[in-house]
């Protein structure tokens, strides 16, 4: 196991962090690869067993950057600079990716439902992807209500832009997942289910909200998290 040598001035939950990237085969993999993040595995490992990501497919990847999870769907629905497939949504600045359209936007501001409406060239999305997290400020149960606020503004976005039929999957933490949120989203999809894969750490509270076969219906009601409170944790 490899450990920092040069750590003195480092807080200890900095250098567990590094030690744990220093030892960690998903992130020797990404470097290996050439993938933006690690995190590109935990969607790869999720599709590999509900095959989300079909040749063809449109797909919206919320709080995207650094963009491992646009990556990985452009590859997988056969996306092009010619016919895109997969746009990226965020408010921070993203690099280029290849067949991804990028809106820098903040999915819960009006302006980006329009955007995207036209970067799909009015069609509706087939999967709506969210590897978001709240940004923590240490106080427990305001770090709860911001998690649930999130997801729930993620889930009512996917639900104002997916086609029936369509799949919805989001990162959630346990104990982040409010029953009203799940009860609600059994009305609109025909399953819902939680999912860690396994490039998810063992150690880590996440996990995934995975939605499949929207039903279509229900209006969207966007909003009730703060705009610009989100960030993408495509890192973790």
């Amino acid at each position: 196991m490899a450990r920092l040598t040069s750590a003195k001035k480092r807080k200890a939950s900095s250098r567990r962090w590094l030690e744990r990237q220093l030892n960690d085969p998903y992130v020797a993999r990404a470097k290996r690869e050439g993938r933006r993040s690690r995190a590109a595995y935990k969607l790869i490992e999720i599709d590999d067993k509900y095959g989300l990501l079909k040749p063809g497919r449109r797909v919206v990847d919320l709080g995207a950057a650094p963009g491992g999870w646009s990556e990985v769907s452009a590859r997988k629905v056969g996306s092009t600079d010619e016919k895109p497939l997969v746009v990226a949504l965020d408010y921070l600045d993203m690099d280029p990716i290849p067949g991804v359209t990028v809106l820098k936007a903040d999915f819960m501001e009006e302006e980006a439902l329009q955007r995207l409406g036209e970067a799909l060239g009015g069609e509706k999305a087939d999967l709506v992807l969210s590897d978001m997290a709240a940004p923590t400020t240490g106080h427990r149960q305001t770090d709860h209500l911001r998690i649930v606020a999130l997801v729930e503004a993620a889930a009512d976005f996917a639900e104002a832009v997916l086609a029936p039929g369509g799949a919805f999957l989001a990162k959630v933490f346990r104990g982040g997942t409010e029953a009203g949120l799940l009860a609600e989203l059994k009305k609109s999809f025909e399953k819902v289910a939680h999912v860690k894969p396994p490039a998810s750490r063992a150690d880590s509270a996440e996990t995934y909200l995975l939605a499949l076969g929207f039903r279509g219906g229900r209006n969207a009601r966007v909003a009730e998290a703060e705009p610009g409170m989100t960030r993408g944790r495509d890192d973790a």
